[in-house]
């Protein structure tokens, strides 16, 4: 059992603790009221510092956008003409050839055997165009410029329907005859062959381009 000295000197240290503990606590709540107030003081401080500072209002977005750049419709005018110019309606053909009613065309320096594929189909049609209902001058701008654009896409195969002429003066393919000419001048063209029955016979060509 304890004796009454060591029963004082336990509740002597239990109230030192007790001392203790609200010491700290109110210490704690001091701290905290003393950063609440700095806190209220700083804020209080910004708004005196910007009270007299006006909003920043924000133009409409459509403010920002920039402006599309003018249309160079005398450059476009002068490349189609230049285009235009680079086919002649005169040129004679050098390297065509003939098999009955079929024409083909291969340009010098390819192989035979691509002739071969192309009338079988090898390769894919990937575009194509339609010259019915254009005169001369607008089916050769067409042309030259369907050609140059396929190159530019990397596109191979191409078929060009330019009719049969049924519908012309003298029923004479006009058209047939002036397109053989234009592809036989355009860099890009491989070769040609009359298309197959069911892609337009003999009123289509299809044409292979340059890789």
């Amino acid at each position: 059992m304890l004796n009454d000295t060591s029963t004082n000197k336990l509740l002597s240290a239990k109230k030192r603790l007790k001392q203790a503990e609200a010491a700290q606590k109110l210490a704690e709540q001091n701290a905290a009221k003393e950063i609440s107030e700095k806190l209220a003081d700083e804020a209080s401080l910004f708004r005196d510092a910007v009270k007299d500072v006006k909003p920043f209002t924000a133009p409409p977005k459509d403010e920002y956008k920039l402006k599309p750049k003018p249309i160079p419709l005398q450059f476009i005018r002068d490349e189609q003409q230049a285009l235009v110019d680079s086919l002649s309606d005169h040129y004679i053909p050098a390297h065509e050839i003939e098999t009955g009613e079929e024409l083909l065309y291969l340009r010098d320096g390819h192989s035979p055997d691509i002739l071969s594929k192309l009338r079988r189909g090898h390769w894919v049609i990937q575009a194509k165009i339609d010259l019915h209902g254009l005169i001369s001058d607008e089916a050769r701008l067409y042309v030259s410029t369907f050609i140059s654009d396929c190159k530019k896409r990397g596109i191979r195969c191409v078929r060009i329907v330019h009719g049969k002429g049924l519908g012309s003066r003298n029923r004479e393919p006009v058209l047939k005859h002036k397109l053989r000419g234009w592809l036989m001048q355009k860099d890009e063209v491989i070769a040609y062959a009359e298309a197959k029955k069911q892609d337009g016979g003999s009123g289509a060509v299809i044409v292979l381009l340059k890789a």
